[in-house]
């Protein structure tokens, strides 16, 4: 199951040199996690998670796997973009095709680094960036929903599109992002079709100078205060520092670097964990002698659906799924432990499958 995420930009804000820092670190975790390019601007990085190197080491597991995300480094967008300026309509095709958008603002002076609109503003640069996507947006709603009203008349299907698009208009046209309209439960499908860039969860990335990486600065203040008004995530990182640990060759290095600097773990590392938490995913745990695995799946997944990530015959012959929960996993020792303590629990195909679950798949195809 491939989730991914968008880097977005005006150009010269640190977009590119964090997402090399991102595909460098992955890299050079090659060794013990799997990486590969899928294109030159498509990087796969491991979401970092201490549970499934706690389960291999009480399973004695020969192989530790991640779960993964995938980050989209999508061109630089600048003013003008919803009318085909700089790489306008191919970047709105590439931003079209992701998950979540991930836009990365620059929090930090530097007279050697030159800015579009010469001058560092990172609430204006976000308000450019949005208005060129829900300009985007609403060219994109204008343009079908007539055709669709003068079907609506004798079509349901077309007649329910059609409410949904002019909710979606009416918050374009008072200048508020397509996540804003009030869609209901069973209008979700018709909304998701949409394919409307600013539907996407957004998540604010405050590039700040090499001082401001452990608490930020008055830029980055303003645009969390922004993000918690939208109820959209915000991370603070040096786009500077995280080059430089990509650079540093084992993970004891890097995390010495990180610690003289005053920081408990490296900002792509939350970055990359909440980018996962933007999909509103969540992790559940495989393990034993052979692997200890990390799985990713929607929140509210159901047990037959957590199976068919692992292959679709574990879904499709489901019978039952045998959970322990991890923090009794580890309390335990491990997996027979935790089941003569009484901890595993066997659950049928209403479970729904809680973040940090270890579960056992039993299926008869």
């Amino acid at each position: 199951m491939g989730f991914n995420c968008g880097i977005v930009g005006l150009p010269n804000v640190g977009k590119s040199t964090l997402f090399n820092a991102l595909t460098s670190t992955a890299q050079a975790e090659a060794a013990n996690y799997p990486f590969c390019t899928i294109e030159p601007n498509v990087g796969r990085v491991a979401v970092p998670d201490p549970r499934i190197d706690m389960l291999g080491k009480l399973s004695n597991s020969e192989k530790v796997i991640p779960t993964f995300l995938e980050i989209v480094d999508i061109a630089g967008l600048v003013r003008g973009a919803s009318k085909g300026e700089g790489l306008g309509n191919q970047f709105l095709g590439h931003i079209r095709e992701v998950d979540a958008v991930i836009e990365v603002l620059r929090c930090f002076d530097d007279p050697n680094i030159t800015h579009v609109d010469e001058s560092i503003d990172p609430l204006r640069d976000a308000e450019t960036v949005e208005t060129e996507l829900m300009l985007a947006d609403l060219e994109s709603v204008e343009r079908r929903i007539d055709p669709l009203r003068k079907k609506a008349t004798g079509d349901r299907q077309a007649k329910a599109e059609v409410a949904v698009m002019e909710k979606v208009l009416a918050v374009l046209q008072d200048g508020k992002p397509a996540r804003t309209a009030e869609i209901a439960a069973e209008e979700q499908p018709i909304f998701r079709h949409l394919q409307l860039i600013t539907a996407k969860p957004i998540l604010y990335v405050c590039n700040v100078d090499e001082d401001s990486a452990a608490e930020g600065n008055e830029y980055s203040q303003r645009v969390a205060e922004k993000a918690a008004a939208e109820g959209a995530g915000v991370v603070i990182v040096s786009a500077a520092i995280e080059a430089e640990v990509s650079q540093l060759g084992s993970p004891e290095e890097r995390q010495e670097y990180l610690e003289s600097l005053g920081l408990a773990e490296a900002g792509l590392d939350r970055l990359i964990r909440s980018g996962h938490a933007l999909l509103d995913l969540i992790t559940y745990l495989t393990t034993g002698p052979k692997e200890s695995r990390a799985w990713t799946v929607r929140r509210g997944a159901t047990a037959p659906e957590a199976a068919g990530v692992i292959h679709s015959d574990f879904e499709r012959g489901f019978i039952c799924a045998e959970v322990i929960a991890y923090d009794d996993f580890v309390a335990c020792g491990g997996e027979q432990a935790a089941k003569d303590a009484g901890k595993m629990r066997q659950e049928g195909r209403d479970h729904i499958v809680q973040d940090g679950d270890v579960i056992l798949f039993r299926f008869n195809v």
